[in-house]
């Protein structure tokens, strides 16, 4: 069993339609007011039926005034990382502190091409992710001596001035599954971001991503602990339980109880596009998986004395 200690946080995952208009920020108007810790949305800059991430989150984070806003996650390819630090950073600081770093390698290299993008392999994706992250901790880290000094294999910035700060510790969280990219979150980002409907086994694979995330911690010299395990999820409220996050809102605490203790995850992101759903899961789900979560911490304390 696995707990690495983070206070949960519970989030929507909303798609960016771009019609009718506005359903995305008003989903994410939705979750904040409900009392959600995150609203996320996905990047597919190809896809002409959504929005652009990048200014969806801009404009739900004028629109919100507590929660925090991330792309769940950010396309890299399409997004060079060097301009992508500096609007992050001045997204933070006009938000006061609310933006966070969901970001990934790409995938779907033909509609990535289409749009400009260079095709990579996927060891040639995991590197350039990696290189991008060093380049947007660079950029943010305005107390270092001198400028930007990455000289990559597929990002060179060299003499770009740093800054501007964020208003806060931005966290980069990547969403990743098989093990080259999870070494990668093991040295060098804030957390994991997978999707349980993307992993065969379901919620057994997640004992696979700690154990290759924490080896590969343990050998860069972190504490595996600095990792953060977030999860996208989806679901469904029925009266009556019929299986894992199919049921009343008692028995999704209990599931969402039993991954945060036996595997770790600290962060529920439930894909949902209607208010009722985000709504319940804020105001029923959240509150009664903290209050399992706490009861069984407590009792593995006073086991231990």
């Amino acid at each position: 069993m696995t707990d690495y200690g983070y206070d949960l946080l519970f989030g929507a995952f909303i798609t960016p339609v771009a019609q009718p208009a506005h359903q995305a920020v008003e989903l994410a108007v939705v979750a904040d007011r409900a009392g959600l810790d995150l609203a996320t949305f996905q990047d597919h800059p190809y896809q002409p039926r959504f929005h652009d991430t990048w200014t969806l989150l801009a404009y739900a984070a004028a629109r919100t005034e507590r929660i925090h806003l991330s792309g769940n996650v950010l396309n890299l390819p399409l997004r060079p990382p060097a301009p992508l630090a500096r609007s992050l950073a001045s997204l933070d600081v006009l938000s006061g502190g609310r933006v966070e770093l969901g970001i990934g390698a790409g995938g779907f290299w033909d509609p990535i091409v289409a749009m400009g993008g260079r095709r990579l392999t996927p060891g040639e994706s995991v590197a350039a992710l990696e290189e991008g992250i060093e380049v947007i901790r660079q950029v943010w880290a305005v107390d270092r001596p001198g400028p930007v000094q990455v000289r990559g294999e597929h990002y060179q910035v060299v003499g770009a001035k740093r800054g501007p700060a964020p208003a806060h510790d931005i966290k980069i969280w990547v969403g990743a599954y098989k093990p080259r990219m999870l070494a990668l979150v093991g040295r060098a980002a804030d957390g994991v971001l997978p999707s349980l409907g993307y992993l065969p086994g379901g919620a057994e694979d997640l004992a696979g991503i700690n154990r290759h995330i924490d080896e590969a911690a343990g050998a860069a010299g972190r504490d595996p602990r600095a990792v953060r395990r977030l999860l996208n999820i989806g679901g469904r409220f029925a009266p009556m339980g019929r299986a894992f996050l199919d049921g009343p809102a008692e028995q999704w605490a209990e599931d969402l109880a039993g991954l945060a203790l036996e595997y770790g995850v600290s962060a529920f992101v439930l894909a949902a596009d209607d208010a009722p759903t985000i709504e319940r899961f804020a105001a029923e789900v959240a509150p009664a998986t903290r209050e399992l979560v706490a009861g069984e911490r407590l009792r593995r304390i006073d086991e231990h004395r």
